[in-house]
C-alpha cells in the first residue's frame, strides 16, 4: 500500500502540470516580494504603506483586475506549498543531507500556503493587522505561565531563521535548488540569490529581536510583525538607509524568485 502511495506521489511530482504550477508559484513569490520591496523602499524615503504581506495583497487589490490576481496568487501559492509536501514525502536516503532536504522542503510546505492563506482572507474582505495579532498572542503569553519562556523561544527560532536565510546567501547554498546557467544569466541568478537571502534573512531576524526584547521586558507592546520592525528600525540611527537595504534585499528576492520559476530543480 505504501508503495502504490509513494508511486502516486511521484507520478503526480513528475507531471507537467504539477511541475508548473509550482514554477508558477515561485513567480508569484516573486511578485510579492516585488511589491513587499517597493512598499519598504518607498517607507524608507519616508512614504506611508503596510509593509507586511496582508498589506501587499491589499495594495494588489487596488490594482486593475486585482481580485483575479489575488486569488491567482493564492491558487498558484497553494499549489506550490502542495509540491513541496510531496517533495518532502519523496525525499530518499537517511543521512544528514536527505533530512536537510525533508527539512527545507517542508519548511517550505507551511511557508507558501500560508502566504496562500493570508490572500485568500484578504480576497474574501477581512482586514489582518499583523502587529496588532502578534502583540494579542504575545499579551496572552507573557500573561501565562511559562509564556516569556515561549515567546523568547518564538523571537529567538525567528532570529535563528534569519541567520539560516542569510548564510543560505553568504554560502551560495541555493545552488541546490536551483540550476545555475552559464553567461550572463548564471551572473544574475547567484547575485540575485546572494543579496535576495541577505534581505530576506535580515527581514526574518528583525521580527525575531523584536519577540525577545517583548520577552525581556514582559512588555506585549514591545512585539509585533515586520511594520513593527520596520518602523522600530527607522528611529534608530542609519534607520531609514538599513530599511532601504531591507527593501533592496527584498527586490532582489524577488528577482531572484522570478528567476528561480525557470530554474529550479523541481
Amino acid at each position: 500500500m505504501t508503495d502504490a502511495v509513494e508511486d502516486a506521489a511521484q507520478s503526480v511530482r513528475r507531471s507537467p502540470i504539477a511541475r508548473g504550477l509550482a514554477r508558477g508559484g515561485y513567480a508569484a513569490n516573486g511578485v510579492v516580494h516585488l511589491l513587499f520591496g517597493v512598499i519598504v523602499i518607498v517607507i524608507s524615503f519616508g512614504g506611508r504603506g503596510e509593509s507586511d504581506q496582508a498589506g501587499v495583497f491589499r495594495a494588489i487589490l487596488d490594482a486593475p483586475l486585482g481580485l483575479a490576481l489575488v486569488w491567482l496568487l493564492a491558487l498558484l501559492l497553494a499549489a506550490l506549498g502542495l509540491f513541496q509536501v510531496l517533495r518532502a514525502f519523496l525525499a530518499k536516503g537517511t543521512d544528514a543531507a536527505a533530512w536537510g532536504r525533508r527539512s527545507s522542503a517542508a519548511g517550505q510546505a507551511v511557508v507558501y500556503p500560508a502566504l496562500a492563506a493570508i490572500a485568500v482572507t484578504v480576497a474574501l474582505g477581512a482586514r489582518l493587522d499583523g502587529d496588532r495579532s502578534a502583540q494579542q498572542v504575545a499579551h496572552w503569553l507573557l500573561e501565562t505561565p511559562g509564556g516569556v519562556f515561549v515567546v523568547a523561544a518564538a523571537g529567538l527560532g525567528l532570529g535563528i531563521g534569519g541567520l539560516v536565510f542569510a548564510s543560505i546567501g553568504v554560502r551560495r547554498s541555493f545552488d541546490k535548488q536551483v540550476r545555475i546557467p552559464r553567461g550572463r544569466m548564471g551572473i544574475a541568478v547567484t547575485a540575485t540569490g546572494v543579496v535576495g537571502y541577505l534581505g530576506k534573512g535580515l527581514s526574518v531576524a528583525i521580527v525575531g529581536v523584536l519577540l525577545i526584547v517583548a520577552a525581556v521586558k514582559q512588555e506585549a507592546a514591545a512585539a509585533g510583525g515586520f511594520d513593527a520592525a520596520i518602523e522600530a528600525l527607522l528611529e534608530q540611527m542609519l534607520g531609514p538607509f538599513l530599511v532601504f537595504l531591507i527593501g533592496f534585499g527584498l527586490v532582489a528576492y524577488a528577482a531572484f524568485s522570478f528567476l528561480r520559476a525557470r530554474y529550479a530543480k523541481l
